[in-house]
């Protein structure tokens, strides 16, 4: 069965390519995913088979992350969104140094990090030639479609 995670990833890359359906059906469960007005978000509907319906333990319920607005600290500051539903990984692998670093002078089309979504691994790259003034989120942290990832200032 999908996690929430999946589940939530799905519907946003229905949303992002304007798909009218979107259908997904395994021995345990079938998903339907149906695509709305631009106004109006998926609509989403999960039916578990009868076989995978068992008791499940108690769960808290995580509040979702709400996305932060940054507040450049400079005027004129460049911020660089995601775009994708991902998770947001700083370094290339677990034992390899950071992409950039605050201070980091990057160039147009370079790599600045790497976001995975549905374990794909996409690098995102800089839209412009400047310096990293600011990385907005965490290492390994969940990031949201247009979640500001870096603050740079052009050169």
């Amino acid at each position: 069965m999908l996690t929430f995670e999946q589940i939530s990833e799905l519907v946003e890359l229905v949303a992002q390519r304007r798909l009218a359906r979107f259908e997904l059906e395994n021995a345990d469960f079938h998903l339907t995913i149906e695509g709305q007005a631009a106004s109006q978000p998926a609509a989403v509907e999960l039916v578990a088979a009868p076989q995978a319906l068992q008791p499940a333990a108690p769960r808290a319920a995580a509040a979702p992350a709400e996305p932060t607005t940054p507040s450049p600290s400079q005027p004129g500051l460049h911020i660089l969104h995601s775009p994708i539903v991902g998770t947001y990984y700083r370094c290339p692998a677990p034992d390899a140094p950071p992409f950039v670093e605050v201070g980091s002078r990057v160039s147009k089309g370079q790599v600045l990090c790497i976001v995975e979504a549905m374990k794909l691994m996409n690098e995102i790259e800089s839209d412009l030639d400047g310096v990293v003034v600011e990385i907005y989120p965490s290492d390994a942290q969940p990031v949201e479609y247009g979640e500001p990832l870096f603050g740079i200032r052009p050169a």
